[in-house]
């Protein structure tokens, strides 16, 4: 007998990235009609009570009517029969909500996906057989663990389907698409590849004047005494924007070749398999050991050369450009063992909802 009562769903989060992997679930969501879909948390300050959470401000941009965003108060007493996060902090009790589902916000080398903490959810959307091995080598679960369903990334489908149009995308940006479009998205982690060499990179590649170039700063970095914005303000011309934009996967399908260093948009941008150049982060990377991250480092930048010092951009880059070939049966390797159902893992996603909360 189908469910009477509306199943309320919950999603929480505190950067923009976090809601940018659920935007595909929430738009297919809130056309059930028997679900109601709410938004929680928000942009997040630290203060000395604790931290601050600016819904509106989060959700604004991604126009959420205000009657689906709730405050952080309102949720402590509320219940839901469903939430979803894409980060680890749960931030309403656990005993308000019937499933606790994590969707991930990512999968790099740095594995900082696969971790205890996670634990606290009851059911786990797997990017991809990777993921999941990582999660079975820790002994976090077992390998027919029925916790791990694999989903995919949902945030990646419109890279996927042809949602974008290449002619629109060069307008906003001002180009003609008679030069190759170079897209640097570094990592929001401290000693990050803009913090380390990133301005003079830009400099050199906007030296050249044989590209365009899309720099799309992190939405939330570690490091919060920088105004990158502000930073790279001067390094912009008609063939160099720095993007403010919150959602990359646009620019990942405009772009011909990416940027990074230990970023998980490198993953993501293997399913266009096209070519990638990694600047190099080392301190990133040894932090991260230090810090108990499960760090797959040889696997994670097979798809591409790795940039140690700056002088060596502009050649890297060309060859790269000149060579789109090379490494792209890696890179095919790689997206195969990211990621489940590529392009379709929002309807995965979806079946699985339908199956599990509103057929009994």
């Amino acid at each position: 007998m189908p469910n009477t009562q509306p199943i309320t769903v919950l999603f929480t989060g505190y950067a923009p990235v976090h809601f940018l992997c659920f935007r595909p679930l929430y738009d297919q969501l809130v056309r059930l009609a028997d679900v109601e879909v709410y938004v929680s948390g928000g942009l997040h300050t630290k203060t000395a009570e604790g931290y601050h959470y600016d819904g509106a401000g989060m959700y604004g941009p991604f126009h959420i009517p205000s009657e689906r965003i709730l405050s952080v108060d309102d949720i402590q007493t509320r219940n839901f029969d469903v939430l979803f996060s894409a980060n680890k902090r749960i931030i309403l009790p656990a005993e308000n909500v019937g499933a606790k589902i994590q969707i991930f916000h990512g999968v790099s080398f740095r594995n900082r996906g696969v971790r205890v903490e996670n634990l606290v959810y009851d059911f786990f959307f797997l990017i991809g057989p990777y993921m999941r091995k990582k999660f079975v080598e820790t002994g976090l679960l077992t390998a027919d663990d029925p916790r791990g369903v694999p989903i995919g990334f949902p945030k990646t489908d419109p890279m996927l389907t042809a949602e974008f149009d290449r002619q629109e995308l060069l307008a906003k940006y001002g180009f003609d698409g008679k030069r190759p479009i170079l897209l640097y998205a570094p990592t929001g982690q401290a000693d990050n590849s803009l913090e380390i060499m990133g301005k003079e990179v830009i400099q050199r590649l906007t030296a050249t004047d044989k590209y365009d170039l899309l720099i799309k700063p992190h939405d939330h970095p570690k490091n919060q005494d920088i105004d990158w914005f502000a930073e790279l303000a001067p390094c912009e011309n008609k063939h160099t924007r720095v993007v403010r934009a919150l959602d990359i996967i646009p620019l990942l399908s405009l772009s011909d070749l990416l940027i990074t260093d230990a970023s998980s948009v490198a993953n993501e941008y293997t399913l266009l398999n096209r070519p990638l150049v990694f600047l190099d982060v080392p301190e990133l990377i040894q932090r991260a050991k230090d810090q108990g991250a499960f760090v797959d480092e040889a696997w994670g930048r097979r798809g591409g050369p790795v940039v140690k010092r700056p002088d060596q951009i502009e050649e890297t880059i060309a060859a790269s450009l000149t060579n789109r070939e090379e490494s792209s049966e890696i890179r095919r390797s790689i997206a195969q063992s990211l990621f489940y159902n590529p392009g379709g893992a929002t309807e995965a996603a979806i079946d699985w909802f339908t199956r599990q909360f509103l057929r009994e």
